[in-house]
């Protein structure tokens, strides 16, 4: 019988190192008293044994052996024992093999796997240690155990532990495994494409199935979703790669894994074909069901490449197909990831930096459509981020909402802002007061009691009650019942300005405004935009962002409309977004009140405003010239 080697030993001994010592090894071992003794229990013993000198060639072998190995026991005599159990297949198992015949090293333990002449294999722990022979000879003692019955049993328990017991994929743990193996440098270093891919896919609706018919129906569901994507994976089998491994990650969430893919086109194929496959409905105990999937695509070069960050990667993505609608794939965006990344750090480090004092408000004047003087202004929040720069109200207010920090950062904008307008007040005691508009998110007012935060505010402040306007939008303010009215009408009763901002683009319940505490209308910058003259008498007055092209006579008509409405109902109008001379002129001849917008200024420090307050004179020329246009 020959010995060969199939390679290393499987995952399943990868816990124990196929060649192993230990400090029992170490103790040194007397030579047996009595030569017959020792010879009989060599002969009977039913562990198979062989004598090997310090040549490494057998010197005898008992009867185990030679049935294990198919041969008759004395045939063995002077055969080179590494020939036996194949010892030479790998260099590190023969290094290690050659230093204990030398008694450089104390044990010798690996695991082989024998073949005989009969066909029959088998898996053998294969022992090599000192031995004293008669006289002192030195010599080695070679055993060999069979565990292959072992071996199965453990192959048996792996594949119950690797294995989904739902649909009988493999789960995320051998998944993992695969990827791990696949990004590793010497699987791809020598021959392949170098790269990977994954299609990573959730149902759409699931847990609707689940929660109506049951967990039995919804895990054959899954059974049988498992059975398409294993069809759709064969039937997408690459000549170099093979077929994609499917794997069910847990819930309803499967994987497929591209080994070598050849580019983002046989990943993207391979989504279609997934979304194909599911598209007919499934016929699951006696019921008709139809589900559909939402499917992330990541391809890339494998160097370089985690396992841990190609599925964040691919778990963005499908969150980005669900997001996107669903029923779809798509494919990873670097800018858009790069994009969600930011957002993330932004998020996490809001509140921090409103300890630090990273925040700073620029104020922008709400000027008299009659003598272009200013009324007020619009306090805007700016952040000065340490590693992203500047950054405008629309980059993060979003994310302030979500997490709740929205209520201390509008408290300090709310304190800042009415000390400021206090401030100018105090510095200019001849001029009329302006008033200050502060923006309110419809979390403050359901998170926090805004009501004693303002009373508090202009207590600490100074600040008349009539010289703050709050500002909320349309959607928030329109519908309101219950607390958030209460809120408004107690503010109102207080003094203070209610303003609906971007009117006219949101629920718009015109009945239901006539009973709101509001004293004020922002109307939407849409409509100003495309508010202008047509022709030569418009020709060559477009400001920034304005485009000849988008005139709407209809924008006019809704205006006016707006304007005459809210008059009726004793409100002011204020007009966002003025940017032309020529918009100033009509929204002013339609009964326009204030606006607001590039015509006069940009938001700004607090000092120019003080500068615009000390210089400006009557007419728009004048806010212009205090303050300017960038």
């Amino acid at each position: 019988m020959n010995g060969t080697s199939e390679g290393p030993a499987p995952v399943a001994d990868l816990g124990r190192s196929a060649i192993t010592d230990s400090d029992e090894d170490l103790a040194p071992r007397a030579p047996c008293a009595e030569p017959s003794a020792y010879r009989s229990a060599f002969t009977a013993a039913p562990l198979a044994m062989a004598v090997v000198d310090a040549e490494g060639l057998v010197v005898s072998a008992n009867d185990t052996l030679g049935t294990l190995l198919g041969t008759d026991p004395a045939a063995l005599a002077g055969r080179a024992a590494a020939d036996l159990v194949d010892l030479a297949s790998d260099a590190g198992t023969w290094q290690a093999y050659r230093e204990v015949l030398r008694g450089h090293r104390p044990r010798l333990r690996c695991t082989r796997r024998l073949k005989g002449a009969d066909g029959r294999s088998l898996w053998a722990q294969v022992t090599v240690e000192p031995l004293a022979g008669p006289g002192g000879t030195p010599g080695l003692l070679l055993s060999v155990a069979d565990i292959s019955a072992r071996r199965e049993l453990q192959a048996r328990l792996r594949h119950l532990q690797m294995h989904d017991p739902v649909t009988r994929l493999p789960n995320r743990a051998l998944f993992f495994e695969r990827l791990t193996a696949a990004l590793e440098a010497e699987s791809y270093e020598h021959g392949g494409t170098g790269r990977i891919g994954v299609c990573y896919l959730d149902l759409d609706g699931f847990k609707a199935v689940n929660d109506t018919l049951g967990h039995r129906v919804g895990d054959r569901l899954l059974a049988a979703v498992a059975e398409r994507l294993t069809r759709c994976a064969e039937e997408s089998a690459h000549a170099r790669s093979g077929a994609p491994l499917v794997a069910r990650l847990g819930g309803d969430e499967f994987a497929l894994l591209v080994e070598d893919s050849t580019g983002t086109d046989q990943l993207a194929d391979l989504a279609e074909s997934v979304l194909a496959a599911l598209q007919a409905p499934f016929e699951v105990s006696d019921r008709r069901l139809s589900v559909t999937a939402s499917v992330g695509v990541v391809e890339r070069h494998t160097a370089g490449t985690t396992p841990t960050a190609l599925m964040q990667a691919a778990d963005t993505t499908l969150y980005w197909a669900k997001a996107d609608g669903r029923a779809r794939w798509t494919l990873f965006d670097p800018e858009r990831n790069a994009s969600r990344m930011t957002r993330q750090a932004l998020a996490a480090t809001l509140r921090p930096a409103i300890e630090r004092g990273e925040f700073a408000l620029e104020y922008q004047p709400l000027v008299g459509m009659e003598d272009g003087r200013v009324r007020g202004v619009e306090a805007l929040i700016r952040w000065n981020h340490p590693q992203f720069g500047v950054l405008a109200p629309n980059r993060f207010i979003a994310l302030a909402e979500e997490d709740g920090s929205i209520v201390p950062l509008g408290r300090w904008i709310l304190r800042t802002a009415c000390h400021q307008a206090r401030r100018w007040q105090l510095a200019h005691p001849d001029d009329p007061p302006i008033f200050v508009s502060v923006n309110v998110a419809v979390r403050q007012v359901w998170d926090s009691d805004l009501v004693a935060d303002v009373a508090a505010t202009l207590e600490e402040t100074g600040l008349a009650p009539h010289l703050l306007q709050l500002e909320l939008t349309e959607s928030a303010v329109m519908g309101s019942a219950g607390r958030p009215l209460q809120v408004l009408k107690a503010l109102s009763d207080m003094g203070v300005h209610i303003a609906i901002d971007d009117f006219g683009t949101g629920y718009s319940n015109l009945a239901y405004l006539s009973r709101l505490p509001v004293s004020v209308l922002k109307l939407d910058g849409a409509f100003v935009r495309g508010f202008q003259y047509d022709g030569a008498e418009g020709a060559g007055v477009q400001g920034p962002g304005v485009d000849a092209t988008a005139a709407n006579p209809a924008d006019e008509v809704i205006v006016e409309a707006m304007v005459q409405l809210a008059h009726r109902l004793g409100l002011t109008v204020t007009a966002e977004c003025v940017e032309t001379s020529d918009q100033a002129t009509r929204l002013r001849r339609i009964g326009c009140d204030t606006g607001q917008g590039w015509l006069y200024s940009r938001p700004v420090a607090p000092d120019r405003i003080s500068a615009l307050l000390g210089s400006a004179g009557p007419g728009t020329a004048g806010v212009q010239a205090g303050v300017g246009r960038p």
